[in-house]
């Protein structure tokens, strides 16, 4: 749930109450935009709004704090910072695996904490990447679209980013299953919330400079790449389970086919439909 111009939504959502983003579902019936509307966005007036807004917070507030965390601290402290956060991610990682019988990913997600948190200073040294034991990042919107809940309409949320109905409602157990939900005194908690939300975007500010230069629609470049980022999330494993079969024809990949692999994936063998050369050809 992130996007490149707006607080990100990872780092917000655990250190506010997933209830204000659930509140804002009662009134969204009457903001879709008429029988034309995208399936998949009805509340396309509303969230183009609330897009404005994360962007105009972001500007004034997130992103030159970004900007001056990163041009202060050196790369080694920032990468301690962001080992730190992700390594208490796995926790609630390793929950979600578990929910989802993705057993594998458990195991991985659960050394990688322990083997990090007791042996890389409570996570600032990464030392389960060093010993190739993958992170497999999970939250219960992920588990809820494995148990086979539609995602629902896409919606931004405010302060919270880019999300659908059912992300969104998952938003309140992500937040009790952050670790840092229980760190007191509360001051505390939200400077490490606020930290996170800096160092997050911090990392996205060559991301971000480079969507605001392009000549684009933001928002429906924004929206499309959030749905096909959690189709494929929440697809990962059927992937694997489908693998030596026939792919489908373009288009017909669905939420749960288990059709569309994960962004990062390149291909492992090249198209030979057209205007892909045929195997054995010369490029």
């Amino acid at each position: 749930m992130t996007s490149f111009t707006i607080i990100p939504a990872r780092a917000l959502r655990r250190g506010m109450a997933g209830v204000l983003a659930v509140g804002l579902l009662s009134g969204l019936a009457g903001c879709a935009s008429g029988p034309n509307a995208n399936p998949r966005d009805p509340f396309e007036p509303f969230n183009r709004h609330v897009m404005q807004f994360n962007e105009g917070l972001d500007s004034v507030a997130l992103k030159p704090a970004a900007t001056v965390y990163r041009n202060v601290l050196p790369p080694l402290v920032r990468t301690g910072v962001s080992n730190f956060f992700g390594n208490l991610g796995d926790a609630w990682s390793f929950v979600n695996s578990v929910l989802q019988a993705k057993f594998l990913n458990a195991g991985e997600n659960i050394l990688r904490f322990n083997f990090n948190t007791f042996f890389g200073f409570g996570g600032i040294l990464d030392i389960a990447s060093e010993l190739n034991i993958e992170r497999h990042k999970e939250d219960f919107g992920q588990t809820l679209g494995r148990w086979g809940v539609p995602a629902g309409p896409y919606l931004v949320l405010p302060f919270f980013g880019p999300s659908t109905v059912r992300d969104a409602l998952a938003l309140p157990l992500d937040r009790k299953g952050d670790p840092l939900h229980y760190v007191e005194p509360w001051d505390t908690r939200y400077g490490l919330y606020v930290l996170e939300a800096v160092d997050v975007r911090s990392n996205l500010l060559r991301a971000s400079a480079i969507l605001d230069e392009a000549a684009l629609d933001k928002y429906s470049f924004t929206r499309d790449a959030h749905l096909q980022r959690r189709r494929a999330e929440i697809s990962e494993n059927k992937t694997s389970d489908t693998e030596g079969r026939e792919p489908k024809a373009n288009g017909d990949s669905t939420e749960n086919s288990g059709e569309v692999p994960p962004l990062d994936k390149p291909a492992e063998t090249p198209p030979t439909g057209a205007g892909a050369p045929a195997p054995g050809a010369k490029p």
